[in-house]
């Protein structure tokens, strides 16, 4: 057992506590410890949302080397040059929140070993559960570019995700608003304007079916929070393993742990006016297929 006494004089979350006293410890590892009693804080047990501050005390009833530090392994650079990187990140690395550091420090191991400077911004974002290509600017000029280029809509994103019921008719462009409750962490999709409503437009085509499931090509038109877990659930056609706007009982018994959903493709404009990226026009990067798109595909996963 593990006893922290807090030295903070700012409120701060329990989770980003945690892990900055021991980073090796990870989101998925505190949620889990949290799930089986294994973290008190004054002697109780408490949210990894709350927030402590000096004089509280932690303890943590972990083993010794469930604390000890760990290299992180290396990030998986499907396309680099001296502007950009095209990162495929797996599912469970958190990229805004907390544990947000987590795919940077991935990269910056992965380029120092190389002998190559270390600085890269993240310039858009994936949900924690989502596996998947995400875009780096290695310099100004570059984070200026991707970052204007993805306010546009001029790179286009495809998915492909795995969804717990058919969806009817199988393919087509879905056009709803999205209504987010910050408070809450959710969103909820409705099909007429309303107050505080932002325009979603979510296309998808049903690449293979298997049982009560359905492998989908989902395009990302607009870029909205939960965007597509939200508008398949609110078409009856829930991604499998998503615990937020998913069927609880298909995940547990299917044993997904992460959303089926994969950032699969980029890609550039055809034609793009700044020279020093004019050698992306075109471009297309994809992210390797995950194992349960052939699952899906030969009806083993069903």
């Amino acid at each position: 057992m593990k006893e922290l006494h807090v030295k903070s004089l700012l409120p701060v979350r329990l989770d980003k506590y945690l892990m900055e006293q021991y980073p090796s410890l990870g989101l998925g590892r505190l949620n889990k410890a949290l799930r089986e009693n294994k973290i008190k804080v004054n002697g109780k047990k408490m949210p990894l949302s709350t927030r402590v501050q000096n004089g509280d005390i932690i303890r943590l009833f972990l083993k010794e080397e469930q604390l000890e530090d760990r290299p992180l392994p290396p990030a998986v650079f499907v396309y680099e040059d001296e502007d950009i990187l095209v990162v495929n990140k797996p599912a469970g690395v958190e990229v805004d929140g907390p544990a947000a550091d987590t795919l940077i420090k991935r990269v910056q191991a992965t380029l120092s070993a190389k002998g190559e400077p270390g600085h890269a911004v993240l310039c858009h974002r994936l949900d924690t559960g989502t596996s998947g290509l995400v875009l780096l600017a290695r310099n100004a000029q570059a984070e200026q570019f991707l970052t204007a280029a993805i306010k546009a809509r001029a790179i286009e994103k495809r998915y492909l995700c795995v969804t717990f019921g058919r969806p009817k008719p199988p393919a087509a462009l879905m056009h709803d608003y999205l209504i987010k409750d910050a408070q809450r962490g959710v969103v909820r999709i409705v099909s007429s304007p309303a107050a505080g409503a932002k325009e979603v437009i979510t296309g998808y085509e049903t690449l293979a079916v298997s049982g009560r499931l359905a492998l989908l090509q989902v395009e990302l038109v607009t870029g909205r929070t939960h965007q597509i877990r939200a508008h398949l659930a609110h078409i009856g056609c829930p991604i499998l393993g998503d615990s937020k706007y998913g069927n609880n009982a298909a995940n547990r018994e299917l044993h997904f742990k992460y959303q089926a959903l994969c950032a699969w493709e980029l890609r550039f404009p055809a034609k793009i006016d700044d020279p020093q990226f004019a050698h992306l026009a075109g471009r297309v990067f994809h992210a390797e297929k995950p194992w349960y798109c052939s699952q899906v595909t030969d009806g083993t996963l069903q």
